[in-house]
């Protein structure tokens, strides 16, 4: 069973079904006894709270019940939790992520779910190191996956529990404030069956990380994010002792530099993942051990890494020849060369995003189009020397699912007819900020791409209400179209976008251009950009 009340959404429907109009009425009514408490909306209609003898009424209807997902429930109390505990004492899954629930409510999960294996308390505020330790000397044996963030009243006190109860524990997401080494440190050497683990710890240093490279050597996957007081000798320490990692991921770890890099490329060979973002000592020399040491990697993301040249990428593209996936952001020392050397090496390539890459142009993308074939999502985004040849070569080379193009400035008509012409299986295209970019283009994509279902045209001025049109003729699975700030959209071409389009969901136009006919047609698929315009 899975409730947000984050979001205000219709009443849930079964994955891959659709219910008769009676039928959903008749759903509406057994929800509306689960949740005894409507609230009215903004449109008028009920939108509905779990509360504390709804919780009963699902344990007193559904005994066997596995999983249950919670999230933002705020009027459900301890004592609601405890009422669906005492009924659901199969409960293997529970996700209360942003609910209000006490240490009391907590506790009475662990005296009675015995079986609970996967626990996530993200944004639990009210509970403090009491709940949890109650929870884990009564259902710490079995707990395989835990989620902690922003409860400042778990500390220290709570992982030493967890680390003395929780030996079968392979999955821990901590993000906190108030731990420290002492904390980790006991669920370092506790659980050292982890396999995945995801920390944002200001106060954790290399001492309790290097505990990790000693005692979890099952470890697969490793985040770790906005790290300030470790250094590459905690990634010596992993990259010696975690032989099984396959999945790394370093964001905004200041102090990190090539040497920790190399210690885990040249440590763990079975690495399939690498993300690096905003480690600005990291550079080109770690990237060369990446390049030599991780032959298995199938997806490389660099984000801000200003430290990276234009031959960065090249010893990447002789020795990862897996590589399916590549994202660079804001890389500005990478260059054409650099995206030939890897045209050529991963041929395998799937998926290429790109976003202000000021140094690589048509060269480096046209070297992609020619030599992988197997491509299905490109990303270009502001990369503002690439153009029209480049865009043709990947009309003739490869079969896209995705394009984005957004405020590639050099590309007009030619390299959307190119694309529209050779990916008939086109789904997504983003052309947005395209100056150059006119009816005809939008024209070619209607007649060519059957198949598209979102499409975001938002800043092209030379778009007008023929090319909608046509698109909207065409294109019969449109699901969302973005076009805001396109003068040579009118009123008409705003209503023949929102009526002419089924499957439509999502219309995101200025006000002023929807008409009161429209809004009275379409009202529930229009969004609108600014509400004073």
């Amino acid at each position: 069973m899975y409730i947000d009340e984050h979001h205000s959404t219709s009443l849930p429907v079964p994955c891959g079904k659709r219910r008769r109009s009676s039928e959903a009425s008749s759903s509406k009514s057994r929800f509306t006894h689960v949740s005894d408490r409507s609230v009215p909306g903004e449109d008028g209609a009920g939108s509905y709270c779990l509360t504390d003898s709804g919780m009963a009424a699902v344990g007193e209807s559904f005994a066997k019940l596995e999983k249950l997902s919670l999230i933002w429930c705020s009027t459900i109390t301890d004592a609601g939790l405890r009422s669906f505990a005492e009924k659901c004492r199969a409960l293997k899954c529970l996700d209360l992520q942003a609910c209000y629930i006490g240490d009391r409510g907590l506790a009475s999960v662990g005296e009675c779910c015995k079986c609970l294996e996967d626990l996530n308390l993200r944004y639990c505020e009210a509970l403090s190191d009491s709940g949890l330790v109650q929870l884990v000397i009564g259902c710490g044996r079995a707990l395989k996956s835990l989620g902690i963030a922003a409860c400042a009243r778990i500390t220290d006190v709570a992982f030493e529990a967890v680390g003395s109860h929780c030996k079968a524990l392979e999955s821990l997401t901590l993000d906190s404030e108030v731990i420290h080494n002492k904390g980790f440190l006991a669920i370092a050497k506790g659980c050292s069956e982890l396999k995945v683990l995801k920390l944002q710890c200001l106060n954790i240093t290399d001492d309790a990380l290097e505990a990790v490279g000693v005692h979890c050597l099952s470890l697969e996957s490793l985040a770790l994010y906005s790290f300030q007081k470790f250094t590459d000798r905690s990634l010596h320490a992993i990259g010696k002792g975690c032989r099984k990692l396959k999945s790394l991921t370093l964001s905004d770890c200041y102090f990190l530099s090539n040497k920790g890099i190399d210690a885990i490329a040249s440590g763990c060979p079975d690495l399939t993942h690498i993300e690096v973002n905003g480690c600005h000592k990291i550079g080109t020399d770690g990237l060369i051990s990446i390049g030599k040491f991780c032959t298995k990697l199938s997806e490389l993301t660099l984000l801000y890494c200003q430290r990276i040249d234009r031959n960065g990428l090249s010893e990447v593209g002789k020795g990862c020849k897996l590589l399916q996936t590549l994202h660079l952001v804001d890389c500005a020392g990478i260059g054409d060369d650099s995206m030939c050397s890897i045209a050529k090496g991963c041929v395998n390539l799937r998926k290429l995003h790109l976003r202000r890459c000021y140094g690589v142009g048509n060269k480096g993308i046209v070297a992609v189009g020619q030599n992988c074939k197997f491509l299905t999502e490109l990303s270009l985004r502001f990369c503002d020397r690439i153009g029209d040849e480049a865009l043709i070569a990947i009309g003739r080379g490869c079969s896209l699912h995705h394009l984005n193009v957004s405020g590639c400035l050099l590309v007009g008509d030619a390299g959307i007819l190119a694309i529209a012409r050779g990916h008939p299986n086109l789904s997504y295209l983003d052309v947005s900020v395209l100056q150059n970019l006119g009816d005809n283009a939008l024209v070619e994509v209607g007649e060519c791409c059957p198949l598209l279902k979102d499409i975001v045209v938002s800043h092209c001025r030379r778009i007008t209400d023929r090319g909608i049109s046509h698109l909207s003729r065409n294109c019969k699975l449109l699901e969302s179209c973005q076009m805001v700030y396109c003068p040579g959209i009118t009123e008409a071409g705003v209503a023949t976008m929102a009526t002419s389009c089924a499957r439509m969901k999502k219309l995101l136009v200025e006000k002023w251009k929807v008409s009161e006919r429209t809004k009275r047609r379409s009202g529930s698929i229009i969004n609108y950009l600014c509400l004073d315009l």
